[in-house]
């Protein structure tokens, strides 16, 4: 079975087994977590979501993806460059059942 679903202003379209990374949950490692904001179920849809549908998913791992650089730069101008680093923190999941 297939579903939607939303988390961290994403949708996700997932099947029973997929791992995912998403936006970081605060939860620990181990440990399942319920997502009621589905969008879709196989054929069903919901307007926004379905009714009593749920997708479980268990967390696998917390981490930061690689390292970004960001350069700021004004053409003409050499006073105004400006290097900065980024690294976006993910939680891994593997889900587990959809219910719908």
């Amino acid at each position: 079975m297939k579903a939607i679903f939303l988390t961290g202003g994403k949708q996700y379209y997932v099947s029973e087994g997929d791992e995912i990374y998403v936006e970081k949950l605060d939860a620990e490692i181990g440990k399942t977590v319920d997502f009621d904001q589905v969008l879709c179920v196989g054929d069903k849809t919901g307007t926004p979501y379905v009714k009593g549908a749920k997708v479980t998913c268990e967390v696998l791992k917390q981490g930061k993806q690689k390292k970004i650089k960001v350069f700021k730069y004004i053409n003409k101008n050499n006073k105004h460059t400006h290097t900065q680093g980024h690294r976006q923190p993910y939680t891994k999941l593997k889900v587990t059942k959809i219910v719908g």
